[in-house]
């Protein structure tokens, strides 16, 4: 049972969950492991939790556009329909080698530039994120101790998150693929 999540834009969860996308751009939360160059996450698995707050259309491409819902407040239940883990960790060493990626995610060259360079003294590290689909979606009910402007919820015992029956949301060959094209774009 899942009891962490990590909280994204609603409609970054909905393309992870649909194998449509499989990076995460974060800053902080992520350590030096195993050597130098070498990235780990402080928690690796973890519910895909929904955010509606702060989402953006303008910085989400025109195809996508359309999917990102805005509320003037966070809804009462939030619907979490899959999770996480993560095989991967980079460091982002300049912000053009982000461009290299743009057929890879969602984001704008503005959102972009927002992400690299929020907290300027913080690198900006790349995921690349193995998603499950839960057996059936988990409705939680929102509460205090959920909502606002945070990256992690620790859920409470009652709203963890069965695993059993989740299946993946991108094969492994696709999935493999998405890696390596990574790489070699961060990389060269």
């Amino acid at each position: 049972m899942l009891q962490v999540a990590l909280k994204e834009w609603a409609v970054i969860c909905d393309l992870l969950v649909a194998g449509e996308q499989v990076i995460l751009l974060r800053k902080g939360g992520i350590e030096e492991a195993e050597g130098p160059g070498r990235f780990r996450l402080e928690v690796p698995r973890f519910a895909l939790f929904p955010a509606w707050l702060h989402q953006m259309p303008e910085r989400i491409k025109p195809r996508w556009r359309e999917r990102v819902k805005i509320y003037d407040a966070e809804p009462a239940e939030i619907v979490i329909a899959g999770f996480g883990v993560v095989e991967h960790v980079w460091q982002v060493r300049s912000r053009k080698s982000l461009d290299a990626l743009d057929d890879l995610h969602v984001w704008t060259p503005q959102q972009l530039d927002m992400r690299w360079n929020y907290k300027p003294h913080q690198p900006l590290y790349l995921l690349a994120v193995r998603v499950y689909r839960l057996a059936a979606p988990r409705a939680v009910a929102n509460n205090a101790r959920y909502s606002g402007c945070k990256s992690w919820v620790d859920l409470e015992s009652p709203d963890a998150i069965d695993e059993d029956g989740a299946t993946l949301a991108l094969n492994d060959d696709a999935f493999s693929l998405m890696v390596a094209r990574i790489e070699r774009s961060l990389f060269r």
